[in-house]
């Protein structure tokens, strides 16, 4: 009898994908506190009984946040599918019908080799126009939008670490997308923008080019003309931050949170009987993006006390724990 397993650490979900081998793994992220997940639930273990070649998982988002935040979990709940320990595609939000017909049609998807290059085989099952929607909104999800081998930090080629030098010295505030993650991306990008190869710089959704593009630019001062659309937003951001004593931006809002760690933030502050106003990042992608360049905090909610970073959720529990939240919000209220 084919059973769902609880997954309860991040060691657990890693020899999950490890151990599971070519055997389709179907994991569902959810939060006790969410009836559609409950309702999810039945279908995933009726599943579990009707697919015995294929494995069936469940992780509570918010007990398990480092997962959630490296696969990009922002509502629950969410399904991802994995063989080989790669992840094929993911399903968003409580549909009993289209769970069924993903664990359908992947079950008989080949798994991908661990040793090739192309280490993303749902870009087979995405249609033309289904991809073309996600590079358009990859593109216009920042001003400034590099998309290269490795990340800023941590560039993988030769080519994208003079480019992000070349930016950084313009001091420009940019997006970025690391297309070895993604090879549906990788591919896909070469024929939507008719560019063979990478890195390449988006400026308001319109491509500007590769490395010698934009290194021609810089040196005849053109990079700089179109730079201060991409400066604004640092004094956007500099006004929302500082919009109130407290400020706390998340996904939702206070009076209708829109995922799991965002809800417990709220309910911590109110109990703190402090006064604060919120941002919804879901309503507007070049904040989204934006702020975790602008405060080098890569997760949301973020909370901001007088125009200082104050943290996470993580950060907010420890400061309530040891009663410190109070004073901290009470003192530079």
């Amino acid at each position: 009898m084919t059973q769902v397993t609880d997954i309860k650490s991040s060691q657990e979900f890693s020899e999950l994908l490890l151990a599971n081998g070519r055997t389709l793994l179907v994991v569902h992220f959810y939060a006790p506190w969410a009836p559609q997940c409950g309702q999810m639930d039945r279908v995933l273990e009726e599943l579990a009984q009707e697919q015995p070649q294929a494995r069936f998982a469940r992780l509570e988002a918010e007990a398990l946040p480092d997962i959630s935040q490296k696969y990009d979990i922002s509502a629950v709940p969410s399904f991802l599918f994995f063989k080989s320990g790669k992840e094929l595609e993911r399903l968003d939000g409580a549909d009993a019908d289209q769970l069924t017909r993903h664990v359908a049609r992947l079950i008989s998807v080949p798994a991908p080799s661990v040793t090739s290059a192309q280490l993303g085989p749902a870009a087979a099952q995405i249609g033309p126009e289904e991809l073309n929607a996600r590079l358009k909104k990859l593109i216009g999800s920042a001003p400034w939008m590099l998309f290269m081998k490795g990340t800023p930090q941590e560039p993988r080629c030769g080519f994208s670490r003079q480019i992000v030098d070349i930016l950084n010295k313009q001091r420009v505030r940019f997006g970025s997308f690391d297309i070895l993650m993604d090879e549906s991306v990788r591919q896909g990008l070469k024929t939507y923008s008719k560019w063979p190869t990478y890195p390449q710089v988006y400026v308001n959704g319109e491509l500007i080019g590769g490395l010698d593009i934009v290194k021609e630019m810089a040196e005849s001062g053109e990079l700089r003309e179109v730079c201060p659309k991409a400066e604004k937003l640092e004094d956007r951001l500099h006004t929302l931050i500082n919009k109130a004593p407290v400020m706390l931006f998340m996904k939702g809002t206070a009076q209708g949170p829109k995922c799991g760690f965002s809800r417990t933030t709220i309910d911590i502050l109110n109990e703190t009987g402090a006064t604060y106003e919120t941002f919804d990042i879901l309503q507007d992608e070049e904040v989204r993006r934006g702020l975790k360049t602008y405060s080098k905090w890569p997760t949301y909610p973020q909370l901001y006390v007088k125009g200082e970073l104050i943290g996470g959720l993580d950060i907010i529990k420890e400061l309530k724990e040891s009663e410190e939240l109070s004073e901290v919000l009470n003192v530079k209220n």
